[in-house]
C-alpha cells in the first residue's frame, strides 16, 4: 500500500473572510489557486509551474517579489539546484524512455531516502528524504517535465503513480521503486566488458480500477492526503481551508471526474465543511455551530446537509435549556430558528418542548381545579408530531391521580377510589392507575380501622360496633377489619 488516504467522515469570498474574523476556519480559498487553475486551462505547464504549485500544495509556497515563478531562495532554489544538476549529467540519455529511467534512478540516489506512509509534502523530500507514492510521484513528475518528456498522474484506490509518454507509448512510473520504471520488464546489469553481470525485475501490479489524471490533479493529492492527516487527528478546522484550496486549484476542471477513490473537489469542501461543524456540535458548541451554518451555507447553499446539521444542533440546544428548566427560552428560540428548519423537524422540536411544557404543567398541579384542568389540556392536545409512545397516557394518568388525591382530601379516600374506578372503566386498564386504586383502598381501609379504634379505645362499643359492620359491607374479606370485628365480640363476650 502506498499510503494515499481519502479525507472522508463526516460541513468563498465575503463569507469566508466572516468566518475567518468570527473566529472559524477561512474558507474562502488562497487565490493563487485560481491562479493556478487558469494557468493550465492557459496550455501545458512549465516545470517551474509545476514546482511553484507543489510547494504550495505542500504549505512551503514561495514567490519571488517580483512576481516570479519560482522563487531563487529555500525549497524553490532546492528544485532549481536539483533541475540543474540533472541536466548537467553526461550520463543523461537522450532516449526518451532511457532518459525516464535515468531521471527514478537519479531521483532516488539524489533525494529519496525513505517511505513513510503518509509523507505526501514536496517541501519535506527536499529537507531529509522521506517520501511516499504521492510526493514522490509529483517530484518525478517536475524532474520529467523539465527533461522534456510528457509525464501525468495515475490513481488507483489506495495508490498513485506517473505515466510517461514516449512516442504513442504510455509507460508506467513506480516512483516508490529505484527499479520501478516499465514495472514487468527485466532490468540487465553489464559490466565494463558489456557482460551481463545481474539483473532486477520489478514485477507489474494488475490495478482493476486506474484512472489518470492531470499533473494539476495529481498536485492536488498533496492536499487530500494532508486533510485526511489533520482530520485523523481530529484537526477539522486545519482541514477546511486545504479543501478550500484543492476545490479552487481544481476548478478549470472540463468535467466531474469524481470516483469512489478521486472525490470531486467541491462535494469534499462540503465534506469538510460539515466535518468541522460536526466537531463543535460533539464538543458541545451547540450555538457556534449554527452560526458556522449561516456562514457555510450562504456560500455553499443547497445540501440537505445543511437541514439535518442544523436539526441536530437545534435539538442539543433545546435539550439543553430543557433539562435546566427554562422551557420558555427554548420554544422562543425554536421560533427564532423557524425559518432555518425544515417543517418535520420543526415540528419534531415544537413536540419537544411541549412534552416538557405538559411536564412542567402536570408536575405543578396543586389543586382540584388545576388538576381538572391539566387533564383537560392533554386530553385536546395536538402535537405537531407524534408524543413518545405511552407518553400521553402517563401525562394523563398523572394528572388523573392528582385528581384523586384532592377528591381524597376533599370527601374522602372511598370517594376517591370511585373516581379511579370510574377513570378505569372509561379509559381502560393502565398499572399505575390500578397501583392507585390499590393504595386509595388501602387507605380507606386504614381510615375506617382509625375510627373503629378510636372509639373502641374510648369505650364506645355502639359506634365502634355500627362502624365495623357498614366497614365490612364494604370491605368483607379484609382481613383487618374482621379482626377488629372479632376483637369487639371478645370484648362484649367478657
Amino acid at each position: 500500500m502506498c499510503g494515499f488516504f481519502l479525507a472522508a467522515l463526516i460541513l468563498g469570498g465575503n463569507a469566508g473572510v466572516q468566518a475567518a474574523a468570527a473566529g472559524f476556519p477561512n474558507f474562502a480559498p488562497d487565490p493563487r489557486a485560481y491562479g493556478y487553475a487558469r494557468q493550465e486551462r492557459a496550455g501545458i505547464l512549465s516545470w517551474q509551474d509545476l514546482a511553484e504549485i507543489s510547494l504550495w500544495a505542500s504549505g512551503a509556497a514561495e514567490r519571488s517579489p517580483a512576481g516570479g515563478r519560482l522563487s531563487r531562495s529555500g525549497f524553490g532554489e532546492q528544485i532549481r539546484g536539483v533541475v540543474e544538476e540533472l541536466h548537467a549529467s553526461q550520463a543523461l540519455p537522450e532516449n526518451p524512455r532511457e532518459r525516464g529511467e535515468y531521471i527514478l534512478t537519479f531521483m532516488h540516489r539524489r533525494l529519496l531516502k525513505s517511505y513513510v506512509e503518509r509523507q505526501t509534502r514536496l517541501d519535506i523530500i527536499l529537507s531529509d528524504g522521506r517520501y511516499n507514492c504521492v510526493s514522490s510521484a509529483v517530484l518525478y513528475m517536475i524532474l520529467a517535465v523539465s527533461a522534456g518528456l510528457e509525464a501525468e498522474g495515475v490513481m488507483t484506490r489506495d495508490h498513485a503513480f506517473v505515466t510517461v509518454r514516449v512516442g504513442r507509448e504510455f509507460i508506467d512510473v513506480e516512483t516508490t521503486n529505484p527499479y520501478g520504471f516499465d514495472p514487468g520488464s527485466r532490468r540487465e546489469f553489464h559490466d565494463g566488458f558489456g557482460r551481463v553481470t545481474g539483473f532486477v525485475y520489478v514485477p507489474a501490479r494488475n490495478y482493476r480500477e486506474r484512472f489518470p489524471i492531470t499533473q494539476l490533479e495529481l498536485i492536488s493529492l498533496i492536499l487530500s492526503n494532508r486533510i485526511a492527516e489533520l482530520e485523523s487527528r481530529n484537526r477539522f478546522d486545519e482541514a477546511v481551508p486545504l479543501a478550500a484550496d484543492r476545490a479552487a486549484l481544481l476548478s478549470g476542471r472540463s468535467r466531474n471526474r469524481d470516483t469512489a477513490f478521486f472525490t470531486d473537489p467541491e462535494k469534499d469542501l462540503l465534506d469538510r465543511l460539515f466535518n468541522y461543524g460536526s466537531s463543535l456540535i460533539r464538543a458541545g458548541k451547540d450555538d457556534d455551530a449554527l452560526r458556522w451554518a449561516d456562514l457555510a451555507e450562504g456560500k455553499y447553499p443547497g445540501d440537505k446537509r445543511w437541514r439535518e446539521f442544523r436539526y441536530a444542533a437545534m435539538n442539543n440546544i433545546l435539550v439543553k435549556l430543557l433539562r435546566n428548566q427554562r422551557i420558555g427560552e427554548a420554544r422562543e428560540t425554536l421560533h427564532l430558528n423557524m425559518s432555518s428548519l425544515n417543517p418535520s423537524h420543526f415540528d419534531t422540536l415544537d413536540t419537544l418542548i411541549l412534552d416538557a411544557e405538559l411536564t412542567q404543567l402536570t408536575a405543578g398541579i396543586k389543586t382540584l381545579d388545576e388538576a381538572k384542568a391539566a387533564l383537560e389540556i392533554i386530553n385536546n392536545v395536538q402535537p405537531r408530531s407524534p408524543l413518545p409512545p405511552g407518553r400521553k397516557e402517563d401525562l394523563r394518568t398523572f394528572a388523573l391521580l392528582k385528581e384523586g388525591e384532592f377528591l381524597a382530601a376533599e370527601k374522602g379516600w372511598r370517594e376517591a377510589a370511585n373516581f379511579i374506578e370510574g377513570v378505569i372503566g372509561q379509559y381502560g386498564s393502565d398499572p399505575k392507575l390500578e397501583n392507585g386504586l390499590r393504595v386509595f383502598y388501602s387507605n380507606r381501609v386504614a381510615e375506617l380501622h382509625n375510627t373503629f379504634a378510636d372509639l373502641y379505645n374510648h369505650g364506645r362499643m355502639e359506634e365502634a360496633r355500627a362502624i365495623i359492620s357498614a366497614a365490612l359491607e364494604e370491605f368483607p374479606d379484609n382481613r383487618q377489619l374482621i379482626t377488629d370485628q372479632r376483637t369487639l365480640e371478645r370484648a362484649r363476650s367478657r
